[in-house]
């Protein structure tokens, strides 16, 4: 990255939304993004869980990433795919994003990152195409300009047989800036001076680790005021909150997440008493 701040400096925040497009048909540990999706009430106004993890790839992983959010090869098996598209990308990758993402493997720095992702809980009580719909304004909205490809996932939780819809937004930090270059030069070392003849721009280049903390949360507030609106357009009451639940006026403990093994060696029993127990506390 320019500006000397390095993937490390970038900070995660824990559980604390008309381009060139393509639909294909419908058809990790990623695929659970602990979510969980009991509606809780805060006062009057039923609460749904909230949730947006950010992550970054390194050099040499993004297009076994795209593969895999896409549900291609070794994961065609998998079926919950509902709905893939991609956007916003250079003329060289003659719209396929799956070379677009071997060219950012390849010619990527190598302390640089390859992509960059979101994975977004979506709303339980909107419709599969509403969620899709939703799904496509939150690419708008988070990536702007920037090569992005997009894939929603519904797949069946495995506690409570309940619906788990999520969103994985993949792109490219790099900024498209109307000059024409080839992949090996699109992934260089930005040029201030002469920026014809260096690498396209990254967008996280030249900020503070502050700076970059203050966009994440200003981020995590546009996915939930998105969500909410979505809501609110199609006649729900239930709403996200991108805060913690401290800073919510909540003094519960978060519900604590038991991982995908642990959960296929419960017996059907202990599932149904798990299930049970989080509904209760959620006040059902």
């Amino acid at each position: 990255m320019q500006g000397g701040i390095t993937d490390a400096h970038i900070p995660f925040l824990p559980n604390t939304s008309q381009n060139n497009l393509k639909p294909i048909s419908q058809a990790d540990e990623d695929d659970n993004p602990r979510r969980f999706l009991l509606t809780k009430r805060m006062g009057s106004t039923p609460m749904a869980s909230f949730h947006d993890r950010i992550k970054s790839g390194k050099k040499g992983t993004a297009r076994e990433h795209a593969v895999y959010i896409e549900r291609l090869g070794r994961y065609s098996d998998r079926e919950d795919l509902v709905h893939a598209e991609y956007g916003n990308l250079p003329g060289w990758a003659e719209g396929d994003p799956l070379k677009f993402w071997k060219n950012a493997d390849t010619h990527e720095r190598a302390n640089g990152a390859a992509y960059r992702e979101h994975v977004i809980a979506l709303p339980n009580e909107l419709s599969t195409e509403q969620n899709c719909v939703l799904a496509k304004r939150l690419a708008r909205e988070l990536v702007g300009t920037k090569p992005f490809q997009l894939a929603i996932h519904a797949p069946e939780g495995k506690l409570g047989r309940i619906t788990n819809p999520h969103m994985h937004l993949m792109y490219s930090d790099r900024l498209q800036d109307g000059i024409d270059r080839p992949p090996e030069q699109m992934f260089s070392r930005y040029n201030p001076k002469y920026p014809e003849i260096g690498g396209c721009r990254k967008d996280s280049g030249g900020k503070s680790p502050m700076m970059l903390r203050d966009e994440v949360i200003a981020t995590r507030k546009k996915i939930a005021d998105i969500q909410n609106q979505a809501l609110a357009e199609h006649g729900f009451d239930a709403r996200v909150d991108h805060r913690s639940l401290r800073e919510q006026g909540q003094e519960r403990r978060p519900e604590r997440h038991l991982g995908q093994g642990r959960i296929r060696g419960m017996s059907a029993d202990e599932k149904a008493a798990y299930a049970n127990a989080r509904a209760l506390r959620a006040g059902f």
